[in-house]
């Protein structure tokens, strides 16, 4: 156990890491050191930043909420703290049930628990004179914990959506936007900091500007992001489908430095699941949608997710489904399998009648013919030249990523180290691409 250093786990969506990066710049501006997602944990404190969405990552949470518990009853750990969505969620009934946590925080409660470690350490002086802690520095700053070359933008929080299945707005509450002038602050902070890639994050990109403006403001935002000197590529993330804001699009062809990338959740495709999801759309709303955004930025990728498995979803709504996710050909898609979540729509008024063994058969069944798409899309860049950033090296490999690809999550690209010629983590280089897999290229500089 090392004194005056502290270990964070973080859990869950890249929401959530920027939270723990914020808490993180907090920390180490009181003067700790804070090792981040450590696979050995060594410190007097730790810090679990939990999520709380669906039934997996819930139970992700807690098994990870009693390592640490026991590491603590063995006395390798002094104290123990958890914040996060499934905090948020469960603050009534989590005490009880794992007394080992010396304090359970909310999801935006960084600066409480900066109190709670200075009071056990004993150097809040402010503390000790009954005063309030405040931010240090901007709001915005954050120590990375991702590679120095990228982060993650979050521009908002909340939803409004109430679709039926989620139970994010039960958390995180209302939607509300952030200000524009402190996101491009924070873009013109990250870009001192060597940030050159900013994947543009929140529960519901769609709804930018409506709360703070009265009206769409993500065009805006994104056109001047673009403009500030420094920023080389900008990713959308979680667009919605419902009253999406089409001037977004001429904005993405204009600008060389905004990936030809969307990440946009449709989830199913039946009129039926739709409806039952409370998702407000049609299936010929959502097919002319993605119409319009392939003819107005050509060449995009299109990043998508589908939930099977919802309360409801007959074997004529799966077959649907998988034609048509045949027919929309996707070029990057994850599948995951309905969970119930109390307090949710559904689960006050449907009964989850459909068993966790066919639910699982619809994943893999979605996520097979997604592979075979994916293996003949990537197929189809064999050949061509595609500007890549490298993001790490692993034995034989350079590994990078295209403008097609978020970090983590969608396809990478290999460069093979024999070319002799040493390659910079973080910096962009022109490949060409000469094979592909399922999943990845190969290339060659």
């Amino acid at each position: 156990m090392r004194k005056g250093e502290i270990d964070i786990i973080t859990l869950g969506c890249s929401k959530n890491l920027v939270d723990t990066e914020r808490l993180i710049r907090q920390l180490e501006l009181a003067g700790y050191r804070c090792t981040h997602d450590s696979t050995a944990p060594e410190g007097e404190i730790a810090i679990i930043n939990t999520c709380g969405f669906i039934g997996d990552a819930k139970e992700e949470s807690i098994e990870m909420i009693l390592q640490f518990a026991d590491r603590k009853n063995r006395g390798k750990l002094s104290k123990l703290y958890v914040m996060g969505c499934l905090s948020q969620r469960y603050a009534k009934e989590l005490p009880a049930e794992i007394p080992e946590v010396d304090g359970w925080f909310g999801k935006f409660d960084f600066l409480g628990i900066v109190k709670e470690v200075q009071e056990f350490r004993s150097l809040g002086v402010q503390e000790a004179r009954g005063e309030s802690l405040e931010f240090k520095g901007e709001d915005y700053e954050r120590t990375l914990t991702t590679p120095s070359h990228y982060a993650y933008l979050k521009i908002a929080e909340g939803c409004n959506r109430y679709c039926s299945y989620c139970a994010i707005p039960l958390i995180t509450g209302k939607f509300t936007s952030r200000p524009m002038e402190d996101i491009i602050e924070e873009v013109k902070w990250l870009v001192g900091q060597g940030v050159k890639e900013f994947n543009v994050i929140a529960q519901d990109l769609s709804s930018y500007g409506l709360d703070l403006y009265g009206e769409h403001r993500l065009a805006e935002l994104l056109d001047k992001m673009a403009q500030v000197e420094g920023v080389q590529w900008i990713r959308i993330h979680y667009t919605y489908p419902t009253d999406f804001p089409y001037d977004i699009l001429p904005v993405m062809a204009k600008h060389s430095n905004i990936c030809k990338y969307m990440d946009i959740a449709l989830q199913h495709c039946s009129d039926n699941m739709l409806k039952l999801m409370r998702r407000r759309i049609t299936r010929e709303e959502q097919d002319a949608l993605i119409d319009r955004i392939r003819k107005e930025v050509p060449g995009i990728c299109i990043r998508t997710t589908l939930l099977v498995g919802h309360p409801g979803e007959t074997e004529e709504d799966f077959n649907e489904l998988c034609e048509w996710v045949k027919e929309m050909k996707f070029d990057r898609l994850g599948a995951f399998a309905y969970s119930e979540e109390e307090g949710t729509y559904a689960a006050r008024h449907y009964q989850d009648d459909i068993s966790q063994e066919e639910k699982d058969r619809r994943v893999d069944t979605i996520m097979a013919i997604q592979q075979s798409i994916s293996s003949e899309k990537l197929s189809q860049m064999v050949g061509t030249q595609q500007l890549v950033v490298i993001d790490h090296s692993e034995q034989d490999y350079y590994v990078g990523r295209t403008q097609y690809d978020s970090p983590e999550v969608d396809c990478e690209v290999l460069i093979h180290k024999s070319d002799n010629k040493k390659l910079r983590i973080g910096e962009f280089y022109i490949v060409n691409i000469i094979k592909s897999e399922d999943f990845d290229l190969y290339a060659s500089l």
